[in-house]
């Protein structure tokens, strides 16, 4: 008999009734150390107080009235998003992958709008992960997303990651009109697109007049220590899509774009029920004062140095275990030698909570509020779940 959940995930059998800072505690008491993070979503960790004061403020004066009208708490949330990216305008939605929508849609448009229509063609890239409706996989294309859901919207073009040659040629065709990639890959293996790589695609979007969509779903908002990914490189996208952490847990998404690629989208050209409420956005705006504020960053630099370090001592100590560690800041990965599922579920046993990612990778990615003895704990934790896998296999072995 089917659950009457849709049985779209396999779930573990866990369950959380509360949750404080990096902590999760079941019915029964137990404390598990929340190093997913809702899947980079807690930016803050859980139960933060200035979110559950503005999401309490805000509540108990008006949830939603529609984009019918002026939204005051909308109209602040994207002044902030403004004053410190490089947006000229801001759009807000409810997910990363309806920002991943409006992404292709303004790109499109923006072609339209300069007599280009043709201009229609999306590159993207081997393992990147952008969302979960039809137009998202099918600019992802990896055959585990896609399979049995066709047909895909046309459109995207899926190229080798890191493939140089293959990207330049592509880019000079005259229907592609954009190109989109995530600064940091995540669902594949948190894989990171070194600098020189991101400033060379900026040149090239400048060499051909492609627009450059960034998806910072889930490495944006502090996640790898500046407010978006894309600053260590010293360069700037037309388009942004953002989402995860910048709600702290609360269901928000966003697109951020200049004026001159946002050209074409003139009212009527989109639209959400949903997007940009009150409440959202009373929220996403506490988040974005508490990241954006003097030293946050900084101190979630040094706090995910000492992650990293601990991180490699840990890949030191356990060569049975794991490969490498790769990832920037509070979003890392552990390339592991035996199943990565192993790992998370030995890593359950020690009341520890991790991601999976492809690559058989492990992702780490607590809050950014994560306090050194936490990362301390976190590790030795991890650190007793690899010596039981260690010593299952020396059984095995026996």
């Amino acid at each position: 008999m089917i659950s009457p959940v849709l049985p779209s995930y396999a779930r573990a059998d866990l369950s959380f009734v509360t949750g404080k800072g990096a902590w999760l505690i079941t019915a029964d008491g137990r404390r598990f150390l929340d190093f997913g993070g809702g899947i980079a979503v807690m930016a803050l960790g859980h139960g933060h107080p200035v979110l559950v004061q503005a999401l309490k403020d805000q509540a108990g004066k008006l949830w939603h009235t529609s984009n019918l009208y002026t939204v005051p708490e909308q109209q602040e949330l994207a002044a902030k998003l403004v004053e410190h990216t490089f947006a000229d305008t801001t759009f807000f939605c409810n997910s990363g992958t309806e920002a991943g929508e409006l992404a292709v849609k303004m790109a499109r448009k923006y072609w339209h709008a300069h007599g280009q229509p043709e201009r229609t063609t999306v590159l993207c890239f081997k393992g990147a992960f952008h969302g979960r409706s039809i137009g998202m996989i099918s600019a992802a294309g990896a055959e585990k997303l896609v399979k049995g859901f066709g047909p895909l919207a046309p459109g995207f073009e899926h190229l080798p990651f890191g493939d140089h040659d293959a990207l330049r040629t592509a880019a000079a065709r005259p229907d592609v009109g954009a190109i989109m990639l995530e600064p940091v890959q995540g669902e594949s293996g948190i894989k990171p697109v070194p600098d020189h790589c991101l400033k060379g695609l900026r040149d090239l979007c400048d060499a051909y007049g492609l627009l450059l969509i960034l998806d910072e779903i889930q490495c944006g908002m502090g996640r790898t220590g500046r407010l978006f990914a894309h600053e260590w490189a010293g360069i700037a996208p037309d388009i942004m899509m953002i989402a995860k952490g910048i709600g702290g847990g609360f269901p928000i998404g966003a697109l951020l774009a200049t004026e001159a690629a946002a050209v074409g989208m003139t009212p009527g050209t989109h639209g959400s029920t949903y997007g940009g409420n009150p409440l959202g956005c009373a929220v996403a705006s506490a988040v974005m004062d508490e990241i954006t504020r003097d030293g946050f960053l900084d101190d979630v630099n040094r706090r995910a140095g000492l992650l990293r370090q601990k991180a490699e001592g840990l890949v030191a100590s356990h060569p049975d275990v794991f490969e490498a560690v790769r990832g920037a800041g509070f979003m890392l990965g552990l390339v592991c030698r035996k199943p990565n599922l192993d790992v998370i579920n030995a890593a359950y046993a020690e009341e520890m909570l991790t991601v999976p990612a492809g690559d058989n990778v492990v992702r780490l990615l607590p809050a950014l509020t994560l306090t050194e003895a936490e990362i301390a704990e976190g590790v030795a934790r991890l650190d007793r779940a690899a010596t039981a896998l260690s010593a299952q296999g020396s059984s095995a072995a026996e």
